[in-house]
């Protein structure tokens, strides 16, 4: 496994199986986001007070925060069925009438990646979602037929890391909005402690702390760097996961005290060295480092922003001066980084 694989906040092709056993089982088990847990534990709730389908529902944050986990307990707590689809998965209208009639009533639809919906979908989605009614074509060109057919009233949950990228249209039919934040240390410890707890490791407290220090805030992170610690200490330390165990084997797997991973430390190595750090726009980053910039805008740059490391100005990227420090440059003069702010501040 590279270090970017071990650092990556996307799901691995190996580990769907493993990370259903990890997830909890209702939404008291749900550790962190509280703000989120409250708002949906109101708004169940009062659903099943009026014995109502949820409002359709829109969640967005960075990947591997827990937003099809979230989906998946929501549907748990309301006592219905759950049918899982995403985005690129939708070619066609078709693709979603078989599902959309077998829904029974209350049940939740769940389309991950809802923000990479083909433009007919959308369009396919509006009644569904507002009349509860699909138009289904029987043929195609001039004389086209359609019918309209009910379908039970359901909810729609989406999921999304591009929120802005949802046309106004579909997002105006989604009556809960909720968004999921990186989780900070002392939260991906308990996480860490209860990953342990169900893969039966034993691990001190400082162990644990080690390992949220560097998951870049991400619990299917945590969770990864875990299961590798794990088979390091069996080997080598008799299986008791330690602080000093710990560091060895992520220094081991060349996972950065901060969590930053290949392309992260790529991603800014190239601002400061070609580039004096910027302001640098998107696209050249991209091709300046091989990396296609939708993936680069999705996945690095959240985290990359919000620990301070780089900035988004109305000019382009610049690298922050903790950047510069944390590889060993000298940070720009004052005046290059009060321009950068400035330019950032034009966009509040």
């Amino acid at each position: 496994m590279s270090r970017a694989e071990i650092t990556t906040p996307e799901v691995l092709s190996d580990e769907s199986v493993v990370e259903l056993s990890l997830r909890p089982q209702r939404l008291a088990e749900f550790i962190g986001q509280g703000k989120v847990k409250d708002a949906l534990r109101i708004y169940i709730d009062a659903a099943l007070a009026r014995k109502e389908p949820l409002d359709h529902a829109l969640f967005f944050g960075p990947p591997g925060l827990g937003k099809t986990t979230l989906a998946e307990l929501v549907a748990r707590e309301l006592g219905v069925n759950i049918r899982t689809t995403s985005g690129p998965a939708l070619e066609k209208p078709g693709d979603l009438v078989g599902t959309l009639t077998n829904l029974r009533e209350g049940d939740i639809l769940f389309i991950d990646e809802i923000h990479r919906l083909r433009p007919i979908i959308d369009e396919f989605l509006y009644p569904a979602m507002e009349d509860y009614k699909i138009d289904i074509r029987l043929s195609d060109g001039p004389k086209a037929q359609t019918i309209t057919m009910p379908v039970e009233r359901f909810t729609l949950i989406g999921a999304t890391t591009r929120l802005g990228m949802l046309t106004a249209p579909l997002r105006s039919r989604f009556g809960i909005e909720l968004r999921l934040n990186y989780y900070p240390a002392e939260e991906l410890e308990h996480i860490v402690f209860r990953t342990a707890e169900v893969m039966k490791v034993q691990i001190e407290p400082n162990g644990a702390r080690e390992l949220a220090r560097r998951a870049r805030g991400t619990p299917r992170v945590a969770n990864r760097l875990l299961r590798r610690v794990r088979d390091y200490a069996q080997v080598r330390a008799n299986g008791i996961v330690t602080e000093a165990v710990a560091r060895e084997a992520l220094e081991m797997l060349d996972v950065d005290h901060f969590g930053l991973d290949e392309m992260d430390a790529r991603l800014l190595r190239t601002l400061i060295e070609k580039f004096e750090g910027g302001p640098v726009g998107l696209q050249t980053i991209a091709a300046a480092v091989g990396e296609d910039a939708d993936t680069i805008e999705e996945v690095y740059e959240p985290f990359l922003v919000q620990n301070g490391f780089l900035q988004r100005t109305s000019r382009g990227r610049m690298a922050t001066a903790l950047a510069f420090r944390h590889f060993g440059y000298t940070p720009p003069a004052q005046g290059n980084d009060a321009q950068g702010n400035d330019a950032q501040a034009s966009l509040l």
